[in-house]
């Protein structure tokens, strides 16, 4: 294990400590790298986001997809939780949670954005952090490789339209024409870059040439994830710190749909007499979310200060610590999980 990974909390913990003191102290700075957007698309979070996922992406064959058969029951129950299950229990909970129990405790005029970016959260499987995930709990590494190549091949065509249902249920006017630029710019052009890069790498130099390079390449994306969750967190400082209670709340529905999900693969992996190592993996997947992605969407299509926004920023500020925990709770469960 890593030294990134062995200390994530610590390092993730940090980087918010850093965003909000520089966006409490130093609210113009954080001000301009808001206002440096072109049609919408933050350009300081698009470049960190491209920094960051290319090169996760690189280590993705989608050649691994000819493996499907190899783990099919697993990767049928992840596929089920995260586009069958995953984005509509996240709305079901946004609309218990958000637009009923919490509606008098939150700011009337962002209960619609809140949800917004609560189902944008959901609605994209983990990319980016899913081998830290899978290395944690000692997964079976082909299927976590078939799992994200199955996974990314989805989204490039079911994110849109998933995202576009829940939001015009819940009567938001749905901006087709950012959404679909959000697709593109932030799946669509890395996973081309990527496997473009990838293939030409192979050819010239083979996958001695491929490992080094990602050797090379794991503390840029490394640090530009950590400057990522800087940057937002500087957007949202001062948003966090005058309104702890909209934070906790917003971090209810999360919470629920992570254990929730996570629980619902995990025992349906176990039902169908799935390995542990595959498992594990299953159960992470399902569980977790691209927040980069939707951070990104979210200020492209509702903008830097909605309420979208900062329910996309608190997911990230949940899901790290909650993701360590289901890890715990897996390596901890393997003796049960075997039992006949």
């Amino acid at each position: 294990m890593s030294t990134f990974e062995r200390y994530l909390s610590l390092w993730v913990a940090l980087c918010i400590v850093v965003g909000v003191a520089l966006g409490h102290f130093l609210p113009g700075a954080a001000r301009a790298l808001g206002d440096l957007e072109v049609a919408r698309v933050n350009l300081p979070v698009a470049v960190l986001v491209w920094l960051m996922i290319i090169p996760m992406l690189l280590r993705i064959d989608f050649g691994a997809l000819g493996h499907v058969r190899e783990h099919w029951r697993g990767l049928l129950s992840t596929v089920g939780i995260n586009w069958l299950v995953k984005p509509f229990s996240m709305a079901l909970l946004a609309w218990v949670f958000v637009e009923t129990l919490f509606r008098p405790l939150l700011p009337a005029e962002q209960i619609e954005s809140y949800v917004a970016g609560l189902i944008l959260l959901a609605a994209a499987p983990c990319t980016a952090m899913v081998f830290v995930w899978s290395n944690l709990c000692r997964g079976e590494p082909h299927f976590t490789l078939t799992q994200v190549a199955l996974n990314d091949t989805i989204m490039v065509f079911a994110f849109a339209p998933i995202v576009g249902l829940l939001l015009g249920l819940s009567s938001i006017v749905v901006p087709w024409d950012t959404l679909l630029l959000s697709v593109a710019l932030y799946i669509v052009v890395p996973v081309a870059v990527a496997q473009a890069w990838r293939r030409t790498v192979l050819r010239r130099g083979g996958e001695a040439a491929l490992a080094g390079l990602l050797r090379r390449l794991g503390p840029l994306s490394i640090t530009a994830l950590l400057a990522t969750l800087v940057l937002l967190f500087a957007f949202q400082g001062g948003r966090i710190l005058e309104q702890p209670l909209v934070i906790a709340l917003l971090a209810v529905p999360i919470t629920i749909q992570v254990y929730f999900n996570a629980a619902l693969a995990y025992g349906l992996n176990k039902k169908l007499g799935v390995a542990h190592c595959v498992a594990g993996p299953s159960a992470l997947i399902g569980a977790s979310n691209f927040f980069e992605l939707a951070v990104a969407a979210a200020i492209s299509l509702f903008g830097l200060d909605s309420g979208a926004a900062l329910a996309t920023v608190v997911g990230v500020l949940v899901e790290v610590p909650v993701m360590l925990s289901v890890v715990r709770i897996v390596n901890a469960s393997k003796g049960w999980y075997e039992e006949a």
